[in-house]
């Protein structure tokens, strides 16, 4: 795999730069080499000195969002569309100006629970929007991954096989998929075969809980999605994601539904991750040494 990451919400709600600096020094400190952050406004916060601290820490910066629904894309009406378009043309260039490498997380409609299904012309909509993104993205020298998350949080890609389509559809060959453990053990029918199945097509991977807490003290089969990992040779950025009504914001409480303390105690969790998940993947690559055999 690349670097191996943790969102920032496992330190901070974000609100000051001088807690995402802290998140950034605590982060190297437990040996990640990347941080996910929530979309950073330039107006609030100081980009080019989060980038030279993360530079001198040698950490490579990821941003994911969602979009408000009156800037949906997967809307409508074409002002909304526009509105939406515009948020995620300015959050390219912050990634640049941040020099972060990536822009994730739900990109492609509002992140809420909808009460409806999406509309053809919505789904167009979002088709088009994503692929003219893309285009500033790649220009940019920005990734853009669309997350693929559960039906309680968008109403249009809630399968990998979902986001497949969608990303043929935009044309862009710089558009890839952002799976998450915790969003496909709702979804998939089998989350090792959907990992299978995107392969070269996933471009960021999120390692969380059942529970969103202690990875290993839920239900997803975690051997199996390092197996498959290794199966399809991943060798992308892969972020430990975890969130507790202790630290995050009220906003993502909300729109994730955080109503209780998944973990009291950020630093044991985040150093319990980085074990976890560098165990998982040794173990994936010993089985197949063993299953190879002499």
């Amino acid at each position: 795999m690349g670097r191996l990451g943790i969102h920032s919400f496992v330190w901070t709600g974000g609100a000051t730069q001088a807690m995402l600096e802290d998140a950034m020094e605590k982060s190297a400190a437990c040996g990640y080499r990347l941080i996910e952050f929530a979309y950073l406004r330039p107006e609030k916060f100081n980009l080019d000195q989060l980038a030279k601290r993360a530079s001198a820490l040698d950490l490579e910066i990821a941003v994911t969002m969602g979009l408000p629904l009156n800037a949906d894309v997967s809307n409508d009406d074409a002002e909304v569309v526009k509105a939406g378009e515009k948020l995620l043309s300015d959050a390219v260039k912050a990634v640049r100006d941040i020099g972060g490498t990536k822009l994730g997380g739900i990109l492609y409609s509002a992140h809420t629970k909808y009460s409806r299904m999406p509309t053809d012309r919505g789904r167009k909509n979002s088709i088009g929007a994503i692929a003219r993104t893309g285009d500033i993205a790649k220009a940019a020298g920005v990734d853009l991954v669309l997350e693929i998350v559960n039906r309680f949080e968008t109403n249009l890609l809630n399968t990998t096989a979902q986001g497949m389509d969608f990303i043929k559809e935009t044309g862009s060959d710089h558009v890839t998929l952002h799976l998450d453990t915790f969003h496909m053990n709702i979804e998939e029918a089998n989350p090792a075969a959907a990992i299978r199945l995107a392969a070269d097509k996933i471009g960021y991977f999120h390692i969380g809980e059942s529970n969103r807490g202690y990875l290993g003290d839920g239900v997803i089969d975690f051997d199996r999605i390092f197996d498959a990992l290794l199966d399809i040779g991943y060798t992308r950025d892969i972020t430990f994601e975890s969130f507790s009504s202790a630290v995050v914001d009220e906003g993502l409480s909300l729109a994730c539904a955080i109503w209780r303390d998944t973990w009291t105690d950020n630093m044991p969790v985040a150093r319990h991750a980085k074990a976890f998940i560098d165990l998982k993947m040794e173990e994936a690559v010993r089985r197949r040494a063993t299953n190879a055999g002499p």
